[in-house]
Formats: structure tokens, C-alpha cells, sequence
């Protein structure tokens, strides 16, 4: 299991999301250009000291991404608001890739095309979208629990 961040504009989030994928075990690819600097503050207070303990892959474009996820293809699982399959009612594999999208603009065209799947988060009616943290935890949540993917416990 990977989790991919697409231009991610919040450093905090991407602070939250690499501290989780860290105390996780699951690796994480960030696709560039992002919305702020990789050595931000922000991103560091939210990080704290995990930094060391995630692996993490920078790619400089989306294509740079699609290259390197094209070597051993593994599926593209695109996590969007604009999915019609509930992430609770998905089949995840364990080299399945999690993507999410920029917090303030989700995923481009291109992007979803290339997806083997789209899922959302079901959510009350009228609201537009979660946290991009918080939706990425609960998907990922979901698919180390059915692939049994969670670190064992000391």
C-alpha cells in the first residue's frame, strides 16, 4: 500500500498525512510542483520529528509520477468527492496506490483518466468535501484493514 499526495497546496496536511503514513509503515509519493516549500514551518510543526521515518518519494510532474508508478504497475486508487463507489464498499489490494488531490482544486482530468478507480466518502447531504487528511486517513484505514496491512504491534 502507497499513498500519493497530488500537488498538495496545505503544508499542514501534508505534515499530517506524512506523520501518518509514518507511524503507518506505508510510503508516500508527493507529486510536484507543491504549494509551498517542502522545508516549510507549517509542515515541519506537523511533521514534528517523524520525518525520518516515513519514505517518501518526490516526483517533479505528474508524468514524472505516472513513470515511475508505471514500473511494476500497481492500481491507481483515486480518492474524490466526484466518485460514485463508497470506499467502504471497495475491494483494495495491497500494492494499491492512494491518491488524493490538491485541497483546493481535488484532481485535474487528466489525473482521474488515468485512475483505475475513483472512491469517495459518503457524507451528509449538501456538503461538499472533508479535510483531505482526514478522508486519506479513513480510506487508508479501510484498506490496511482489509489487506491486513497494519505494522504489527511491539
Amino acid at each position: 500500500m502507497r499513498l500519493a499526495l497530488y500537488e498538495p497546496d496545505i503544508p499542514q496536511n501534508t505534515g499530517t498525512l506524512l506523520r501518518m503514513a509514518a507511524c503507518l509503515g506505508v510510503p508516500v509519493d508527493v507529486i510536484e510542483p507543491c504549494g509551498f516549500a517542502l522545508d516549510d514551518r507549517h509542515l515541519r510543526r506537523a511533521l514534528m520529528d517523524y520525518l525520518d521515518h516515513v519514505e517518501m518519494r518526490r516526483h517533479s510532474s505528474w508524468r514524472a509520477f505516472l513513470e515511475a508508478h508505471g514500473e511494476g504497475r500497481k492500481r491507481l486508487i483515486l480518492l474524490t468527492s466526484k466518485a460514485e463507489t463508497p470506499y467502504s464498499a471497495f475491494r483494495f489490494h495491497p500494492g494499491d496506490t492512494l491518491l488524493v488531490g490538491r485541497e483546493s482544486a481535488g484532481a485535474p482530468p487528466e489525473v482521474h483518466a488515468a485512475a483505475d478507480a475513483r472512491v469517495r466518502v459518503p457524507m451528509a447531504a449538501g456538503l461538499r468535501s472533508l479535510n483531505v487528511a482526514v478522508a486519506a486517513a479513513m480510506v487508508l484505514g479501510q484498506a490496511l484493514c482489509q489487506t491486513d496491512g497494519f505494522p504489527e504491534a511491539p
